[in-house]
């Protein structure tokens, strides 16, 4: 997540010190932990070897809260098949839609796969903006 956030997003944070680490502070081992221990949270990570490509995470409530792609995996599809899995269990927790904040790096990603914007850009961590997105599942999509 830090190399993510740190390589691949200076389009928020525009290589400013204080933005990125108030972005990072969060992003440690314990918090990560507890992100793991929280019963309405599930947690991904895609492997290849012995190296992480990509976390994600959702909430039962279909909140995509995390989904970072290691910059090593970048344009490799790792990040639509994070996506995908975290909408499935969006949608096996009975949701009938998911909502995030993407980023300004991550936006037309999002775009790209069906999410829309539902409301004004807001700032996080003292970036530019974070945008509000929504998708909502098809009727007949299938539920893992």
């Amino acid at each position: 997540m830090r190399r993510s956030i740190a390589e691949l997003c200076g389009s928020d944070h525009h290589n400013n010190p204080a933005i990125l680490a108030r972005w990072l502070a969060n992003k440690t081992p314990e918090n990560f932990t507890a992100w793991i221990a929280e019963k309405d949270n599930r947690m991904f990570v895609a492997v290849e070897n012995d190296a992480v490509l990509a976390v994600g995470a959702v909430r039962t409530n279909g909140e995509v809260t995390l989904n970072y792609v290691s910059p090593d995996a970048r344009f490799r599809g790792v990040s639509r098949a994070m996506l995908a899995r975290l909408e499935a269990t969006a949608q096996a927790f009975g949701n009938d839609e998911s909502r995030l904040v993407s980023t300004e790096t991550a936006r037309r990603f999002y775009l790209s796969a069906g999410y829309r914007q539902v409301g004004a850009p807001e700032g996080k961590f003292g970036t530019t903006s974070s945008y509000p997105m929504v998708k909502r599942f098809a009727a007949g999509d299938e539920r893992p």
